[in-house]
């Protein structure tokens, strides 16, 4: 059969500056040695700026820039206070207390209080938001009956004493609810969802923004940008950038043309110019908290459902090889969880490591792969299974589905047929929030940086558990992991989960993503986290 594809967006993003020229009276460090502004690239489509709804790589981006949370992450990777002076826990850790500041402020002027954050969590747990978040908030009083629809957003245990004052209550101690904080719960102003209604967040001039930057031009599908200056922001004269100027471009080498003409400052490298310019000036390697994986569609697909055909195409892959091929600053993944996860400063997929607990079924065996699909043929009483493998349109996924294919068919045979089926990012999410695919591949970046935020998407019912699949001993130790406050009982929890994953291959892991670049060196504080760029602290020199 004929073969056909295009790709997946793995979330890589491509960085560019573009240099402007302005004149300088002298050598001190003042704002007017700065250029104002930058151009920067992603692969992919924003898919929206509605705070409670976002589930994508580019427009969390646009996220951690336009607004600000109860705390922020450094550009070190360090939980830093936002929009919250001070995050207080009680002595049995039930009860967070977060005291605002009271020069933070809305794009439009208006204060940020702590009904902002309120109304903003109850939005979020309401079943009718249908938000991408929710498993994050499970500890808090009554969220697992709000999101179930049990009781009403009202009685979510989440309180405003008073403008500046915001307490959490919870079910049970959290070891990383400061962390989650910093990450995945930004303030909504509930006049402007009042105002806009249903536009609320399909394009810029949609929102307010409480953080560094306000959104400007961004249609709801235009691939062009900007990100502009927050004059309202409570630290605006820390921010050094008038404008950030975005543009969606999915080829790698499009972009690099662009650096060696000169009209940009920085470019994203695809495999073969990462080697050949490794050791020139301006090459930098920026290594994401992410994991690109294949995800089966368990409940409407009853050959994905069987697991020895998920453990054959796992085995049937050679990763070293895969992240080679797509990119030498990629590595091997063997766990769903990420390579910078801690737990209490330990590396969570080291401590995985030296505990011996890797599953077998990630490892490259063809023999054993065929001897898996045999099994699996045979109990599904088959002699070949034919699926889509789907992806997004950029050009990196489109390496990664082509080599998954091949490897398939050189593995199997005839026995298995893959037709291979790119799109639009946002239409490839689409599909998968609604059940219609058989494998697709994509990537996933921790909410924040605790194992747990990658393990529990695929918690029962979870809304990235995008195959529905379901274990009730790997949701029991999840359970544990989230409520236990001792960190090696906690880490023992965690790696049971990990292996539980591992074995029943409901998603199958391929490489975790690191980015080769080249960058001018006049830009200076380039913010990278959690697979994402800020540029609250940014600056460009002349």
């Amino acid at each position: 059969m004929k073969k056909w594809m295009k790709v997946l967006t793995s979330g890589a993003m491509m960085a560019s500056a573009a240099t402007l020229c302005t004149a300088c009276s002298n050598g001190k460090n003042n704002t007017k040695e700065y250029e104002k502004s930058l151009s920067w690239m992603t692969t992919s489509e924003v898919q929206t700026l509605d705070q409670n709804k976002m589930v994508d790589t580019a427009s969390g981006e646009q996220a951690g820039n336009v607004f600000e949370g109860l705390n922020r992450v450094d550009n070190k990777g360090k939980v830093k206070p936002g929009v919250a002076t001070t995050s207080t826990a009680s002595k049995d850790g039930l009860t967070w207390t977060f005291k605002l500041r009271k020069n933070a402020k809305w794009s439009n002027g208006d204060s940020v209080t702590a009904q902002d954050f309120v109304y903003s969590l109850r939005r979020m747990m309401d079943p009718k938001t249908q938000s991408q978040q929710q498993n994050n908030y499970q500890a808090v009083e009554n969220a697992k009956e709000v999101v179930t629809g049990k009781k009403d957003p009202s009685s979510l245990g989440v309180e405003a004493k008073d403008k500046h004052t915001l307490v959490v209550h919870l079910t049970h101690p959290v070891p990383y609810f400061k962390t989650l904080t910093a990450s995945s719960w930004n303030p909504v102003s509930e006049k402007a969802v009042q105002k806009y209604g249903s536009k609320y967040g399909t394009a810029s001039k949609y929102m307010l923004y409480n953080g560094p930057f306000v959104s400007d031009g961004w249609t709801g599908t235009n691939l062009s940008w900007k990100l502009k200056k927050n004059n309202y922001y409570w630290d605006k004269k820390d921010v050094k950038l008038n404008t950030v100027n975005y543009t969606v471009i999915k080829t790698p080498s499009t972009d690099y043309n662009l650096y060696q003409g000169g009209k940009l400052d920085g470019a994203f490298l695809d495999t073969q110019a990462s080697k050949q310019l490794k050791h020139q000036a301006g090459y930098r390697v920026f290594k994401l908290d992410r994991t690109e994986y294949l995800t089966y569609n368990v409940s409407k697909n009853k050959d994905m459902a069987n697991v020895n055909l998920r453990r054959a195409f796992s085995m049937a892959l050679n990763r070293k090889e895969l992240a080679s091929t797509i990119g030498g600053a990629n590595t091997v993944a063997t766990t769903f969880t990420g390579p910078q996860e801690t737990v209490n400063g330990v590396n969570f997929n080291d401590y995985f490591a030296k505990k011996k607990a890797t599953s077998k079924y990630t490892d490259f065996n063809k023999k054993e792969a065929r001897n898996l699909l045999n099994k699996g043929l045979k109990e599904l009483g088959k002699s070949k299974v034919e699926f889509t493998l789907g992806g997004d349109d950029d050009d990196l996924s489109k390496k990664v589905l082509e080599y998954v294919q091949s490897q398939f068919e050189n593995s199997f045979g005839d026995k298995v047929e893959v037709h291979v089926q790119s799109m639009p990012k946002t239409t490839r999410v689409s599909k998968m929030l609604n059940g219609d695919y058989d494998v697709d591949y994509t990537g996933l970046n921790p909410a924040f940086n605790d194992p747990y935020a990658m393990l529990s998407v695929m918690a029962t019912g979870q809304n990235y558990n995008f195959g529905k699949w379901s274990n009730k001993q790997y949701d029991h130790l999840l359970d544990l992991s989230s409520k236990e406050m001792n960190v090696n009982k906690r880490l023992q929890y965690l790696v049971k989960a990990e292996q539980v994953l591992d074995n029943e291959q409901p998603l199958t892991p391929l490489f975790h993503d690191g980015q080769a670049w080249m960058v001018r060196q006049n830009v200076h504080d380039l913010g990278f986290s959690l697979g994402k760029f800020n540029f609250k602290d940014t600056y460009v020199t002349k």
